[in-house]
């Protein structure tokens, strides 16, 4: 089974074009798959389109019912597909809204089924690049990829930043054995970073698949705080020795 993880928040006009490409690339394919939708406190008509979904493909809706913040939709996505995996089950994690493109789902999936942990849709590897992003979310993101890879050991990632990843489902209880749910304490777009810094930790094996990020095809404005996720990825840089000790003590 490959579980693709949806965290969404206002997404009502994305959501559509993804699912029906999603539906698409497994066309003919011989997977099963499921989607998540992370319902997290959508205001809009989000929780509706997911709703319409369930009958016309594999699809299973977790709704927060009020904002949690991405890094609780993540959390709570991961623990749910781990819940219900099964042997050679594959996680994967990406954005609801429609700027990544699941083309790169079959690659990912062999990367994993090849014996790396962590797969990520990287826009830094060879042949990735960024479409339609402003030239200071650029900066931003590769300021903090650098920054990371500077401060902390996360291998053969070049992208630390980017939520389209796909995941051993062994390694990532390994992680929640060790962690908890103290495994994504981060609520902010910061969270996917710190999840990288933590499996990196434990010696996960990481590779990529290039990237082409299309915020052109976004429908909707962007729910990146800027300033406060600026703040948020300083404060993970200063705790790094604290980062790596908050253990689940359960």
């Amino acid at each position: 089974m490959i579980w693709i993880i949806l965290p969404a928040y206002n997404e009502e006009e994305s959501l559509p074009l993804l699912l029906n490409t999603i539906k698409e690339t497994f066309q003919d394919k011989d997977y099963h798959y499921k989607v998540l939708v992370v319902n997290d406190g959508s205001t809009d008509k989000t929780l509706d389109v997911a709703h319409k979904y369930e009958n016309n493909m594999p699809l299973e809706i977790f709704d927060h019912g009020k904002n949690m913040g991405l890094g609780k939709a993540i959390l709570n996505g991961l623990k749910h597909a781990l819940k219900k995996k099964e042997n050679g089950d594959i996680i994967i994690t990406l954005d609801a809204d429609n700027t990544h493109p699941p083309s790169l789902f079959i690659p990912m999936i062999n990367k994993i089924n090849e014996g790396f942990d962590i797969v990520i849709a990287s826009r830094y590897a060879k042949g990735g690049r960024e479409v339609g992003l402003s030239p200071i979310r650029k900066v931003l993101s590769r300021t903090a990829s650098i920054i990371i890879k500077s401060g902390f050991n996360v291998g053969a990632a070049k992208d630390c930043t980017c939520g389209f990843r796909a995941y051993k489902p062994s390694f990532l209880r390994k992680a929640f054995d060790i962690y908890g749910d103290n495994l994504v304490s981060e609520s902010s777009f910061v969270c996917m970073s710190e999840i990288l810094i933590k499996l990196s930790s434990l010696g996960a094996s990481i590779d990529e698949v290039p990237l082409v990020l299309r915020y052109d095809m976004k429908k909707g404005s962007s729910k990146m705080k800027f300033i406060y996720t600026i703040l948020r990825y300083i404060n993970l840089i200063l705790r790094k020795k604290s980062l790596l000790k908050n253990v689940n003590t359960d």
